[in-house]
């Protein structure tokens, strides 16, 4: 998985009305030809505010998109990728203009494009068409030892390829984009990664070779599939998708909530949803479970999980100040440090950054983005949450660039050494940084509630839909594609 390695049809309220009409000219499909649905002020704020750190954080010649920030950082392959998404949102919401979108969008994926690929450790961005997980924010090349990683590719390529579906101008610059976008993906040899069968491995080493942990578990992993699947130069087989979903049953559970495919933190249910519109459309799969339980697709299994975490938080079994109804959201975050405590007689353990979910790895800190990138599954309690943090923590954990990206209400006092943040007076444990990765679904995943935009393109990009059908999925606009 990512996130640091994991610890080494349906529709919803408000949602399904919200698809905006075509386009008055052909220099944007994207350009409203209506007004934007209504949406929450808070909500428009949110994003706006998040939007304008990945503006000022995002180096306008490169796009290299640093993975923290304000702790000096390298950069994140992947929340480059949800930075690529932003640019059209802005021009979108009127924060952005065509042109600065253009010439960001286009310097970045040249930038990638260009770069140097190669087996070497060091001197390189990437290897087999795949890019190192983190880049150093100079040069572009692999950072420290990390790994060339799968799935940060995959949602890199799934920004590049929104670009080409958003810039479908007759502008040169547009043109360009394209081109290179579909150069970049046909150049990546998802076949190569397939070292044990119909499995794709989470990355490589040119040190030590293929990590041992291949997708095979429900996560966030579904795009990297899907995009290999449909790749036109070096697919895998169908059967990758099959053998994924083989697993299937070990994570089926009604444990905390309505039976759904579980995955502890809230970013294995978001990541892929990002980009692909799952509302009505099955694989094998769900068109079996749809059968046993009634209409079910992966969206649906979404909006489970965000209602399981909401059932969790109030039932609370760990006794973790803040949680309730409307403050809730456990992902993978930054954590105040990996020590004990003990607090109000209790010990308490505590862990730095760590993938946290209901009763794994709980430590009572909680992550606004788990809650604001869930918004398309439950706008109305993602909109109470938004009201409630603001409310209760206020400018400790909100600022102008949105939420700092975690915080824990549980540890007010500081025993030992902090990893990360400060102990706010009145509010706990608070993170100093925001991460671009948990950024980016706040963004996007508004958008795609307020507007079907990022969603409604990617219904048209050609090497998904491909990957789509060749997995066995069916139904709904897919069957229109």
């Amino acid at each position: 998985m990512d996130r640091r390695r994991f610890l080494m049809g349906s529709t919803v309220a408000g949602v399904g009305a919200l698809g905006l009409s075509g386009c008055a000219i052909k220099q944007g499909r994207n350009h409203l030809s209506s007004p934007p649905p209504r949406i929450d002020p808070e909500i428009d704020e949110l994003q706006k505010r998040t939007f304008d750190w990945f503006t000022h954080v995002t180096p306008r010649e490169t796009g290299l998109t640093p993975d923290r920030w304000p702790t000096k950082s390298f950069c994140s392959v992947a929340a480059v990728g949800f930075a690529l998404t932003c640019w059209p949102i802005g021009v979108e919401r009127g924060w952005m203009s065509r042109e600065e979108a253009r010439a960001r969008t286009l310097n970045t994926v040249r930038f990638f494009h260009d770069a140097p690929q190669g087996p070497e450790a060091t001197g390189v961005t990437g290897y087999k068409g795949f890019f190192y997980h983190f880049l150093d924010m100079e040069t572009g090349h692999r950072f420290g030892r990390t790994e060339l990683s799968t799935v940060d590719t995959t949602l890199l390529l799934g920004g590049m390829l929104f670009a080409a579906q958003w810039f479908d101008g007759d502008h040169a610059d547009e043109a360009e984009i394209r081109r290179l976008v579909q150069a970049v993906y046909e150049r990546v040899e998802w076949d190569w990664a397939v070292v044990r069968p119909n499995r794709i491995s989470m990355g490589w080493h040119p040190e030590t070779g293929f990590i041992e942990a291949d997708w095979h578990i429900y996560n966030e992993g579904m795009l990297v599939l899907l995009l290999a699947i449909g790749s036109p130069t070096h697919p895998v087989p169908a059967a990758v998708w099959d053998e994924w979903c083989s697993v299937y049953d070990r994570s089926w559970t009604d444990h905390w909530g309505p039976a759904h495919l579980a995955f502890a933190p809230l970013f294995g249910h978001q990541y892929s949803h990002m980009f692909v519109d799952f509302r009505g459309i099955r694989d094998p799969f769900m068109r079996a479970r749809s059968a046993e339980i009634g209409p079910f697709d992966y969206f649906q299994n979404s909006v489970r999980a965000v209602e399981a975490q909401r059932k969790y938080a109030i039932d609370n079994p760990m006794g973790w100040a803040g949680y309730s109804a409307d403050v809730w959201g456990l992902t993978a975050c930054d954590g105040p440090g990996d020590f004990r405590q003990s607090i109000g007689g209790r010990e308490r353990q505590f862990f730095s950054y760590s993938a946290r979910g209901p009763g794994d790895r709980d430590d009572g800190t909680i992550a606004p983005t788990a809650a604001m990138g869930s918004m398309p599954f439950a706008p109305a309690e993602v909109t109470a949450c938004l009201k409630a943090m603001k409310a209760r923590y206020g400018s400790g954990i909100y600022t102008e660039f949105g939420f700092l990206d975690s915080f824990n209400p549980t540890l007010v006092e500081r025993q030992r050494r902090l990893q990360h943040g400060r102990i706010v007076p009145g509010v706990g444990w608070v993170d100093g940084d925001y991460l671009g990765i948990d950024q980016g679904p706040i963004v996007i995943m508004i958008e795609n509630t307020r507007s079907d935009s990022v969603w409604r393109r990617m219904r048209e990009e050609p090497n998904l839909v491909r990957g789509l059908k060749r997995a066995g999925f069916a139904g709904g606009w897919l069957d229109r594609a």
